[in-house]
């Protein structure tokens, strides 16, 4: 079964978000396979593909809990399954 995970970080710019959210992966045993982020006039915009095999907690769980982290931070977080992104995302 395939465990990637795309986590998307969307939200005004502010210094600890990619700490914070690496951080919170980290410590569940998630690892990123690839990170892509940018600032734009102060926006800040994250993308990740990670692998969720050593994962410590459900997918469902991870979710909310990045939802709820995003609140703190005053970004939104947002988790989808590899294999949904793709099919939402077929040309």
């Amino acid at each position: 079964m395939n465990k990637r995970t795309i986590i998307t970080v969307v939200g005004k710019d502010t210094v600890g978000i990619i700490a914070k959210v690496c951080t919170y992966l980290a410590d569940t045993g998630v690892n990123i396979l690839d990170i892509s982020q940018t600032i734009v006039s102060d926006y800040f915009n994250m993308m990740m593909i990670v692998d969720r095999s050593g994962a410590q907690k459900s997918f469902d769980d991870m979710s909310d809990e990045l939802t709820l982290l995003g609140e703190q931070i005053g970004v939104v977080i947002k988790c989808q399954r590899e294999e949904i992104f793709d099919m939402m995302h077929r040309i």
